[in-house]
């Protein structure tokens, strides 16, 4: 096994690095903030990388830190929750990574039912746009978006979702949004991650028109949905994830699903060694099954 820097001086690194304070990362860890700035000179030392950049305005992630961090943080949260368990006598425990979006807005709604499906499971969620890595054990399945290239791991559609225009009713009465032609003009929301983009949309039914600029960006759906469900444009997203604010009225499709790009871009991942673990398996049938629901 490789060479492991002592945890004390992980757990130092990954507390400075998220709260970018070493004050603030002493209090926390109930130590002084030297001791916490020698820590963190040990581990820089071992790995021979400065991690943390110092200034006048505070502390900052060089790229390498950001790096590290990334790869390390699940790692450290993964040994924390399996901690917990342990003390707590939890048996079955599920650790479970998901996009940030799908997360927020189609997974956490249902929760509820595979708590009262399977109540002696404790579930572990997770959100980030960057991947679990299994190799460090950080999770026992990942819900990731976009393209599948993931070779060496098992790889399952969650479902098919329409990609649609959608604003806030008011926005559509106000600007009486009946017909595509009508987009041109108006204050578009784009998502940078998304797997359809709006010149993706548009080539599609306005070729002529494709717009070259954009009100409004965001790395989340979810946070493109709510601009647009605060009437600050259209945004092009998935009428799946959208249901929520779609049935609270908060958001509306202005054309007809016959305008809708239809994609699977929701895969849930996970090593083949996994596959016989038994809350792989009771996660796998429910959430197949939730996902034939909507």
């Amino acid at each position: 096994m490789s060479h492991l820097p002592p945890i004390a001086t992980l757990q130092a690194f990954e507390c400075v690095a998220r709260r970018r304070s070493f004050a603030l990362a002493a209090a926390e860890l109930h130590l002084t903030a030297s001791a916490v700035s020698h820590q963190i000179a040990r581990l820089e030392g071992d790995l021979g990388v400065r991690l943390l950049e110092r200034s006048a305005h505070g502390v900052r992630l060089s790229t390498a830190g950001e790096r590290y961090l990334s790869r390390i943080g699940g790692a450290l949260a993964a040994i924390g929750a399996a901690t917990d368990d342990l003390k707590h006598g939890v048996a079955t425990s599920l650790y479970v990574h998901s996009s940030p979006s799908l997360a927020s807005l189609w997974l956490m709604p249902r929760l509820h039912r595979f708590a009262q499906a399977h109540p002696d499971i404790t579930l572990n969620l997770s959100a980030a746009h960057i991947h679990s890595d299994f190799a460090l054990g950080q999770a026992d399945l990942d819900i990731r978006y976009g393209v599948p290239q993931w070779p060496d791991l098992v790889v399952e559609p969650l479902f098919e979702e329409p990609i649609v225009p959608l604003a806030s009713p008011a926005f559509i009465r106000q600007h009486r949004l009946k017909r595509p032609e009508q987009l041109v003009g108006l204050p578009l929301i784009q998502s940078n991650v998304n797997v359809v983009q709006w010149t993706d949309w548009f080539k599609a039914h306005l070729p002529q028109r494709v717009p070259g600029r954009f009100s409004l960006r965001f790395d989340r759906a979810v946070m493109a949905m709510d601009a647009a469900a605060q009437g600050l444009g259209v945004a092009l997203e998935s009428a799946t994830l959208a249901r929520s604010l779609i049935d609270d009225g908060r958001l509306k499709a202005p054309f007809s699903l016959e305008r809708a790009a239809r994609v699977k871009a929701h895969f849930i991942v996970y090593p083949a060694r996994h596959a016989k673990r038994p809350t792989v398996e009771a996660f796998l049938g429910w959430v197949h099954g939730e996902a034939a629901r909507s």
